[in-house]
Order: structure tokens, then sequence, then C-alpha cells
């Protein structure tokens, strides 16, 4: 492998995060709360989903994320997808004009590393600097064979992926040659407003994923699957993300920890899930907005600095009704 020009974490301004750590809403609450808007719960379409951002941002979010997936096929047969993720962010970026946007999480092995670089410097561009790259090596078999994707070897050609894209997002350019992935001469031209380019987070538990991407990541991931729901489950679930920092030289406090939640609010029934193992498993957070403030706030308490709602049922009203939930954080 040969590599050229690569690059080490650098903040785009001096001694401050590059991932944002208060809430653009208010100054007053104790972590970052943002939503994931629907996957494959039913069919939704644009006026929809573009109503659920809009009002996102009306009641106080701080972040919309969107899933980066494209096909899954479920026991019975049957099968779902989303809508195509970075598509729906350009269009999610013209539509709102405070929340951060994200991908939760983009596979590095659906697109060529070149591209990844391309769309998240043009999505950091058309978002006016709110764009967050969340990457992942990706886990559905269904979808890689979909889209005539290799699934051996993921973390390996991860690894390269990843080192294309952080090195052209913070250098502007690389000239790079691996086993599984390459990117000659190449130059990221022209570059979105934020310096560096995008924050980075790494979607992952996995100690060699961690390993390879925490010198130089701004933000960690982990699914609600991950931590068993709870905020009592952030510290395991952190525990190779603080091994790899310490290994690289970082400190705890460098890289924001963010987690996924999953929230039942009234009407919900169960909300329909990609990976079918995570059906009835895993209890919601839920109850009054007092208890619900209350287990977010616990989030907090833990050291986590955004939080990703999971909401069960995703509609609009949903989203319109955490204004209670908000008022009591914020409070």
């Amino acid at each position: 492998m040969r590599a050229v020009a690569l690059c080490g974490y650098r903040r785009g301004v001096p001694d401050e995060p590059r991932y944002p750590r208060r809430s653009t809403a208010s100054a007053r609450r104790p972590l970052r709360v943002g939503v994931q808007l629907p996957e494959v719960e039913r069919s939704v379409g644009w006026p929809e989903l573009a109503d659920m951002a809009r009002r996102a941002e009306d009641v106080g979010l701080d972040s919309i994320w969107v899933g980066d997936h494209l096909l899954y096929r479920f026991d019975d047969g049957s099968t779902r997808g989303p809508w195509e993720s970075w598509t729906l962010l350009a269009a999610l970026a013209a539509v709102t004009s405070r929340v951060t946007l994200g991908p939760l999480v983009a596979a590095t092995a659906f697109r060529s590393p070149f591209l990844l670089a391309k769309q998240a410097s043009t999505l950091d561009e058309v978002s006016a600097g709110r764009f967050v790259l969340a990457l992942g090596a990706g886990w559905n078999p269904v979808e890689f064979a979909a889209l005539g994707a290799p699934f051996d070897h993921r973390i390996a050609r991860f690894e390269e992926a990843f080192t294309i894209v952080r090195s052209l997002l913070r250098d502007g350019s690389v000239d790079f040659v691996g086993r599984y992935c390459s990117a000659r001469e190449a130059e990221l031209v022209p570059r979105g407003p934020t310096p560096g380019g995008p924050p980075l987070m790494i979607g992952s538990i996995g100690p060699r994923m961690l390993a390879a991407t925490a010198p130089h990541v701004d933000a960690w991931n982990a699914w609600f699957a991950d931590t068993g729901n709870a905020a009592t489950g952030v510290a395991s679930a952190a525990s190779s993300l603080s091994a790899a920092l310490a290994a690289a030289g970082r400190a705890p406090d460098e890289v924001a920890r963010t987690v996924a939640v999953l929230v039942q609010l009234a009407g919900g029934t169960g909300r329909v899930q990609g990976d079918p193992s995570e059906l009835g498993r895993i209890a919601p957070l839920t109850g009054s907005p007092e208890q619900v403030a209350d287990g977010l706030r616990a989030y907090a308490d833990a050291g986590v600095t955004e939080v990703q709602l999971v909401l069960d049922p995703i509609t609009g009203p949903a989203i319109s009704s955490l204004g209670p939930v908000l008022a009591l954080l914020d409070a």
C-alpha cells in the first residue's frame, strides 16, 4: 500500500471541537437532540418527509438523520427499501436552515471513496456547513448483493476507503493505492465552506474500526441496540472507543459521543426495523414527557453530547409532540 498526503486530526476552529456540542435551539439544553426520519416503517413520500423536517426544526430539534440503506429482505420473503439517502439529504438541506444533517451511517462500500468525499463536500456547500459525515462499513448482505458490492473483507475495505475520504476532505487531495481502493492524484475541487471539511463521525463499537478511525474522527455513534437502549449501557458500548483514543494519544473528550435512542410515544405499536433481530428485544424509552426528558437527561449524565431519537410512531405529529420534552430539557 502506498499513501501520500494523508492527514491527522485537525480542528476547523482553534481551541473548539469540530463537532457541535451545544444545542442550536437552547443554550440550557444538556445535550443535543435529533431525530431519524422514516426508513422502512411504511412508504413515505417527499411531501411528508419535508413536512417532518420542517416540524423537527420548528419544534426545536438539533439534527435530522437519514439511514443509508438500499434494500431489506425479511424472513417471510417480503422486501422493503428506503429512498436513496444522499439525494434525500440534499433535498432536506434545501427545506431547512438550522438543523444539522447527516446519514446514520453512510456505508463506504456503496460508493467509491472519491465520489463519497465529493458528495460530502457538496452537501457541506448546499447545507451551508450543517452536514456531518457519519461512516460505517455496512452490514446487510442483501443490499451488497443487489448493488454488486463485495461483502468480504469489509473492515479492510473500510480502512482504505476511510483513508481516501478523510484525506480528501481534510487536505483536499490524496494519492493512494491500496489492495481494494485507489485514488490516483485525486483532488477535491471545489471545497465546501467548512474548514477541513465536514465533521467526521464513526458509527461502530468494533475495536478494529475504532482503532483505524479514532485518531481522525470528531464524533462517535452507537445504535440503541449497542447500549441496550439505556444510558447505563453507554460506558460498555464506548469501551473500545476509550481504548482507541488512549492508544491514539487523544483526550477522551476530543470525540463527541452520540447515541441513538428508541423512544415510543403515544400511538406507537412497535417500529419496523431493517434488522429483524432487534424487534421485541429492546425496550423503548417511553412514558410521560417528564419521564422521557429524565431518560434523555441520563444520557447527558453518561457523557453523551447528542441523541438521535428513533421514534415510534415516526410521523409529523409525533415529532411535533416532542415539544414538551424539549421544554423540560431546556428548563
